[in-house]
């Protein structure tokens, strides 16, 4: 089992508050990890999926109220919404026993759910604790780790496969699953089918400009509904859109948001690129790399860090653009290549937003000065930066 940044970060937010949730995707982990927490701590853990552990709660109440002196784990909470409003009074009720912190651990695979349904019941008694597929400050330190990790993506069983063959048909699996199963779940009836069609479109797109029309004609179906079927996938925390930078500057900014694909093996399963030869022939091999990159970054960020793209109409563009919560900007631009040289559009763009530091995050290891307050710069290195509590 490899070691997950999410674990301190669970176990300091079960320290402070009363319930944490951690999101995440389906199998990148979760019940993994909350299953090492109840082994060493004790705790309840009860799988939500399980009819027999949802029978134990038909009255939640009462059940939950005799283990008040232990952690209770609650996975796949989002089969069970309606329990929220109980925990909320269990809180309460302990607060007043002197059980200020650490009663629930909920996990669920959906953010839109749990944020909207913890949001009504638990507000000032939640922590939030995202947990994504595998980085490249978790996946080994070798660089070779980072080329497989880009390829097969960071779900465990598919980076942790034997083949890269079995690797593919896992992550096939996957898709199959989401869109049969987990879709029908939590959105509204949509085809699967349909839905394939769209995220393989979103592939074959990864890093452009959202163009709901077009999608929408492509699929035979209206503006509307394109964009609601995107939102379920971002929600699902399986696409990012990420948001164009806004200021006042006068500029004549782009403002439609870029979309991803959030995990890279998740791109080459939708488009069938079976291992490092067909990547590197594939038109997808740069953006797939930028969004890689982004994902990676992201996840490696402070918490509140404000993440967005430059891009004006006269050419001027940096791929990422970091607010962090600390104050400082820093600007990213992304390449495939061993050569880190930023276009003529980066250094336009950095003259508009001033950043306190500008790095181009290239395909190897090495880290050097491109200029001032420039660096060339792997992306394990930079994700390493990112990570330091100084920036926290």
């Amino acid at each position: 089992m490899l070691a997950r940044r999410a674990l301190p970060a669970v176990q300091d937010a079960l320290q402070r508050q009363a319930a944490v949730a951690l999101l995440g995707p389906r199998q990148v982990g979760k019940t993994t990890l909350a299953l090492s927490i109840a082994e060493s701590s004790g705790a309840l853990y009860l799988d939500l999926e399980s009819r027999s552990d949802r029978d134990k709660l038909s009255d939640p109440a009462l059940f939950l109220r005799a283990y008040e002196d232990r952690l209770v784990i609650l996975d796949e909470i989002h089969r069970v919404p309606e329990l929220f409003q109980t925990l909320r009074g269990l809180i309460d009720q302990g607060r007043r026993h002197g059980r200020r912190h650490g009663r629930f651990l909920v996990l669920g695979s959906a953010s839109i759910d749990l944020l909207r349904q913890s949001g009504e019941s638990l507000a000032g008694r939640i922590a939030y604790v995202e947990m994504g597929p595998f980085d490249v400050l978790e996946a080994g330190t070798r660089e070779s780790e980072v080329e497989k990790l880009w390829l097969r993506g960071g779900f465990p069983d598919s980076f942790l496969a034997r083949s890269d063959e079995e690797s593919l048909l896992l992550r096939g699996d996957f898709i199959r699953t989401y869109l049969e199963r987990d879709v029908p779940l939590f959105g509204p009836r949509i085809p699967a089918e349909t839905l394939e069609r769209l995220w393989t479109m979103l592939a074959h797109g990864q890093g452009t400009l959202l163009n709901a029309s077009r999608l929408a004609t492509s699929l035979s179906v209206s503006v509307p509904t394109v964009v609601r079927y995107i939102d379920l996938l971002v929600d699902l925390l399986l696409v990012r859109r990420l948001t164009p930078f806004h200021s006042n500057a006068g500029k004549r900014l782009v403002k439609s948001p870029k979309i991803y694909v959030r995990d890279s093996g998740i791109v080459h399963a939708l488009l069938g690129i079976e291992d490092r030869h067909a990547l590197a022939g594939h038109p997808v091999v740069g953006a797939s790399w930028e969004g890689f990159v982004i994902e990676n970054l992201l996840a490696a960020a402070p918490q509140r860090t404000q993440a967005s793209f430059y891009r004006t109409s006269a050419g001027a563009e940096i791929d990422l653009v970091l607010d962090l919560p600390k104050g400082g900007r820093w600007v990213v631009e992304i390449k495939r290549s061993l050569q880190a040289k930023p276009e003529k559009g980066f250094h336009i763009a950095s003259e508009d937003l001033k950043p306190a530091k500008r790095f181009v995050v290239h395909a190897g290891s090495d880290r050097y000065p491109l200029g001032q307050d420039l660096e060339a710069i792997g992306v394990r290195a930079m994700a390493h930066m990112l990570a330091d509590p100084y920036y926290r």
